[in-house]
C-alpha cells in the first residue's frame, strides 16, 4: 500500500528513528500553528538577547527553540541536542548513555524575514551517538555530514510543508492544518539536472573570488553569452525558501567564500544548515559542494563551524567546480588533489 502518512512513510525505518522524527515533527507543528497567527500570538519583534554568534534573536527564534529542545528532552531516543541558538550541547538528563541519535537544529532559519512576512523555516540533522553507553560530550556532535542517518526542513510558507531525506530516499509531507497530520504530497524528490535559474546575494559581488564571479557575470549574458541561454536570477534570503524552490523546479544557490570579512570562510554555518541540506540535495541527485570539496565530508571543527555553500543542480554545480579547478582562476584556499570533485566511477 502506498504511504499517505508521515507514519506510513516511516515503517521501513527503525522504531528508534521513526520516533525521533516523528518527535520533531509534532514539535515543528507547533511553530507552525505560531507562525501562522504572526502578531496575534505575540511573538513578533526582536528580544534584548543574541545568540550564540552575536545575532540578536526574535521572539519567534526563541520560542521555536523551546518547542524543539522541550519535545527532544522527553525522546528516550535522543542522547543530546544542539541548536544554532546556543553557545554548547544539550544533553539529556534521562536518555545520555543510552539514546542512539543525536539532533542538531537551526530552530528559525531565515528570522530576519518574519517582519516581512517572508517564508522561514526550521533545518535539523539526526546523526548517531558515536559514544553509547557514555554521555556523549561536544565531540560527540562533530561529525561529517556523510554520518547524519536522516536530514530534513520544514518550511512555514502558505502551506507548512516538511521535506526529509532517510533510508526512503526525499518526500515532502504537508501539514494537514484540519487533524494536524502530516501528509505525504511528493515522493522519490530528484532535483533536475540542467536549470536556468541561480540565486546569490548579488550585493557582495566585490568580494566573491574569481571562479564565482566568472559564473555569476556568464549567466545574465544570456544567449549571447558563452552560456548560450538565459538565466533568471533569484534571492530571498531565507535558505529554506531558496533549497524547496530548487526542489521543487532545479536550480543552484550559492553563499561562497569572499574576502568581505577575510577570517571567516563562509557565512552558512556546517552542521546546522550545510550539512543537513547537503544530505537532501545528494539523495535527490542533486550536487552540495564548498566549491571545492564536497560539504558532507567536511568534518567540523567547532559546532558553530561556517562553510561556504554552492547547492543545486548537478550540472550547474558541475561547472562552478571545474571553475574552481582551473588554475587561471586562482583560487587560493583548498586546492582539490590530482582528480576532479565530480569524476564519475
Amino acid at each position: 500500500m502506498t504511504p499517505t502518512h508521515l507514519h506510513e512513510w516511516l515503517a521501513t525505518q527503525t522504531p528508534a528513528l521513526a520516533s525521533t522524527i516523528e518527535t520533531l515533527a509534532r514539535s515543528c507543528a507547533r511553530i507552525a500553528e505560531a507562525a501562522a497567527l504572526g502578531q496575534l500570538a505575540g511573538l513578533d519583534g526582536y528580544t534584548e538577547h543574541a545568540n550564540s554568534q552575536g545575532e540578536m534573536q526574535t521572539k519567534l527564534d526563541l520560542f521555536a527553540d523551546e518547542c524543539i529542545a522541550g519535545a527532544l528532552a522527553g525522546c528516550r531516543h535522543v542522547a543530546g541536542w544542539a541548536s544554532e541558538e546556543h553557545d554548547e550541547p544539550s544533553i539529556s538528563g534521562q536518555h545520555a548513555e543510552t539514546g542512539e541519535y543525536l539532533v542538531v537544529f537551526d530552530p528559525l532559519d531565515g528570522s530576519s524575514n518574519i517582519d516581512a512576512n517572508i517564508s522561514v523555516g526550521t533545518i535539523f540533522s539526526i546523526l548517531p551517538h558515536p559514544f553509547r553507553g557514555t554521555s556523549p560530550g561536544a565531540a560527540g556532535f562533530l561529525q561529517p555530514g556523510r554520518r547524519q542517518v536522516a536530514a530534513g526542513y520544514v518550511i512555514y510558507g502558505p502551506a507548512c510543508v516538511m521535506v526529509l531525506a532517510c533510508g526512503n530516499g526525499v518526500a515532502a509531507f504537508t501539514l494537514d492544518r484540519r487533524d494536524g497530520h502530516w501528509r505525504l504530497t511528493r515522493d522519490t524528490i530528484r532535483v533536475p539536472e540542467q536549470t536556468r535559474e541561480f540565486a546569490i546575494n548579488a550585493s557582495n559581488q566585490r568580494f566573491w573570488e574569481k571562479p564565482v564571479q566568472r559564473y555569476v557575470s556568464e549567466c545574465p549574458a544570456g544567449e549571447t553569452g558563452p552560456r548560450s541561454k538565459d538565466f533568471n536570477m533569484r534571492w530571498v534570503a531565507s535558505l529554506v525558501a531558496e533549497v524547496h524552490r530548487i526542489l521543487s523546479r532545479g536550480g543552484v544557490f550559492l553563499y561562497p567564500r569572499d574576502t568581505k570579512t577575510p577570517y571567516k570562510p563562509g557565512r552558512l554555518r556546517l552542521m546546522y544548515e550545510a550539512a543537513p541540506i547537503a544530505f537532501l540535495m545528494e539523495r535527490a541527485g542533486a550536487g552540495a559542494v564548498t566549491g571545492t570539496r564536497h560539504l558532507l565530508d567536511v568534518v567540523p571543527d567547532t559546532l558553530h563551524q561556517r562553510v561556504p555553500v554552492i547547492v543545486g543542480s548537478r550540472e550547474e554545480v558541475e561547472l562552478i567546480v571545474r571553475y574552481h579547478e582551473d588554475p587561471n582562476e586562482n583560487v587560493s584556499w583548498q586546492l582539490f588533489g590530482s582528480r576532479s570533485l565530480f569524476v564519475r566511477a
